[in-house]
């Protein structure tokens, strides 16, 4: 089962990439970031036609995520973060073949010490709190999607400017992902590649992409229970090459069958 994250950045834009992609790529489920559609807009039809089925929790303008798999039902559906108010469109989960997969758009937090920073460190305290209890539930777990957090210095182009007082790299950031990944939880690529350098984000402006300044935010964690299953993982960068294109890359994992 080949299961990807990816952050399309608005899917009334990039419909034909996501298209073009899914036909190339062939993922089993794709979790899917910054949708920026309201429910009533979602093309799930346009997807049903390659094969995907779909849910998905959106909104206008901003945020929204949604599940789609290839042949196979989405069940046991989960939209938000139970018992966590937010108006934000930014969690769902399904079980898909015995998998459990729950898909995260993280809080951005614009600069270390605003209340958005405060908000995401809230924000990223339930999910974990959440996820300990579906790990408890569901042994085979997937949690993917757009982290917001550089795991490590080996993620970001320059350290120097991503250090530890910097948004996405901040110190307390990655104390909130490591104590995800202290649930059981492993990052997928790293268990293929110790690597520095290989980035799923490149900023739009100052040539971000061709100078290759990025950093890897987009991120597949596997449980306990997956881990010897996860044969391959990596970063398709090719359609951050295509015309008019998402700031990300998607994000992959390969589970073999048990």
């Amino acid at each position: 089962m080949k299961i990807a994250s990816w952050n399309v950045n608005s899917l009334n834009v990039r419909l034909p990439h996501l298209q073009q992609w899914l036909r190339d790529a062939q993922p089993d489920v794709v979790g899917i970031q910054e949708t920026k559609l309201e429910d009533t807009k979602f093309p799930d039809s346009a997807l049903a036609a390659l094969g995907y089925r779909s849910v998905f929790a959106g909104q206008k303008t901003y945020n929204g995520v949604a599940l789609l798999a290839k042949d196979r039902a989405l069940e046991d559906v989960q939209i938000g973060i139970p018992g966590f108010e937010d108006a934000q469109k930014r969690v769902i989960a399904a079980t898909v073949d015995g998998v459990r997969v729950i898909n995260l758009y993280v809080v951005n937090g614009q600069d270390v010490g605003t209340e958005k920073y405060a908000y995401k460190l809230r924000w990223l305290e339930a999910v974990t709190a959440w996820v300990a209890r579906e790990r408890d539930a569901h042994p085979e777990l997937v949690v993917l999607g757009d982290f917001n957090i550089a795991p490590d210095d080996r993620d970001v182009h320059d350290p120097a400017i991503w250090n530890d007082g910097h948004i996405l790299t901040s110190a307390a950031e990655r104390l909130a992902l490591q104590r995800l990944l202290d649930l059981g939880l492993h990052d997928a690529f790293r268990l293929h590649s110790d690597a520095g350098g290989i980035f799923s984000w490149w900023d739009y402006r100052q040539a971000g992409f061709r100078r290759d300044l990025g950093l890897r935010i987009d991120l597949t964690l596997v449980s306990d229970a997956l881990r010897d299953r996860a044969v391959a993982s990596g970063i398709d960068r090719e359609p951050r090459t295509w015309e008019r294109p998402s700031d990300h890359a998607p994000a992959w994992v390969h589970l073999q069958r048990a």
